[in-house]
């Protein structure tokens, strides 16, 4: 198999990921890139949606370092390709493609400076997938491909292609904030909501819940400052970062206190028992997997003499 090894010219890092569709074709490529002394990150295999994400989340952290000593890409696998391609995807400067074949690749590369390279575990075999892989790592940006009749790129093509890898990561930026005051990407979304949009969550007073996505499901949260959660628990872990505001977590089952403020992060197992007192107006993002439910340990009464 004719392969350019791009580790002649710089050093290149790939960040693999897969589900139990995936994962065989996913330990083939990983094999595959090892013969070629390519330097690989080897997830596992997990759910579609979480192997994309892990691998989208890797890639964008590697690509905001702007090292120009490593090139991080990613390999992501599921059954169709589909489903790890979407989650990658949500990421800022990832840019993953479904490539089922050679042509595939070959575009995706020249004219998308895709970075991230999903396959499909059912409908392509594994020497078929190997090509794929090769082309992905041997195409430069911008080279000739079945898109441009396999010739060069006229110069007004050329300098389109120049231009969109500029304006492809500005999208979605709100143009009247100063880079260096730019928020998140969360914090923005949160904050281009009304109120109105919430949902109050009646059995936690003062707060307010707004679903983002279901499955695995993701929220913002508010709570009004002197807010308080009584001692509960819930049958699925859940991570949160606090976008505003602060607040006090007492995990009950550990016998341990949290103080978070804006930009701490936090992992509550399931089940663990945990009460919570906001100090000011206070807004997180929260992430679990599984069906939405919580369990009061405590009523109100109790939480506050508690904190008190």
């Amino acid at each position: 198999m004719a392969h350019q090894d791009p580790a002649v010219d710089r050093k290149l890092k790939i960040i693999a990921g897969a589900d139990a569709f995936g994962s065989d074709l996913k330990d083939a490529l990983v094999a595959e890139l090892r013969s070629l002394n390519i330097q690989v990150e080897d997830l596992g295999t997990t759910k579609y949606y979480s192997a994309g994400e892990e691998v989208g989340r890797r890639v964008s952290q590697a690509a905001a370092q702007k090292d120009s000593s490593v090139e991080t890409r990613g390999l992501v696998a599921c059954g169709t390709g589909v489903g790890v391609s979407i989650f990658a995807n949500k990421f800022p400067g990832v840019y993953a493609a479904l490539c089922l074949n050679t042509a595939d690749a070959l575009n995706a590369r020249s004219i998308n400076n895709a970075n991230v390279l999903a396959v499909s575990g059912m409908s392509t075999p594994p020497e078929a997938a190997k090509a794929i892989l090769d082309t992905f790592l041997s195409t430069p940006f911008k080279s000739p491909c079945p898109a441009s009749g396999e010739k060069p790129w006229p110069d007004d093509i050329q300098s389109f292609l120049d231009e969109s890898v500029k304006e492809m990561p500005k999208i979605g930026e709100d143009k009247n904030i100063a880079a260096d005051n730019a928020p998140c990407f969360i914090c923005s979304l949160a904050k281009s909501r009304d109120l109105k949009d919430f949902t109050p969550v009646d059995i936690m007073p003062g707060g307010y819940m707004k679903i983002l996505r279901e499955t695995p499901t993701s929220a913002i949260v508010r709570f009004k400052a002197g807010s308080v959660e009584p001692a509960h628990h819930h049958t699925f872990g859940h991570d949160l970062i606090v976008t505003e505001g602060s607040k006090s977590v007492w995990n009950l089952s550990k016998g341990e206190k949290y103080d978070l403020k804006n930009g701490d992060y936090l992992f509550t197992p399931a089940g663990d028992v945990h009460r919570v007192k906001y100090h000011e107006d206070t807004e997180f993002f929260i992430k679990w997997d599984g069906h939405w439910d919580l369990f009061l340990d405590e009523d109100l009464a109790a939480a506050n003499a508690a904190i008190d």
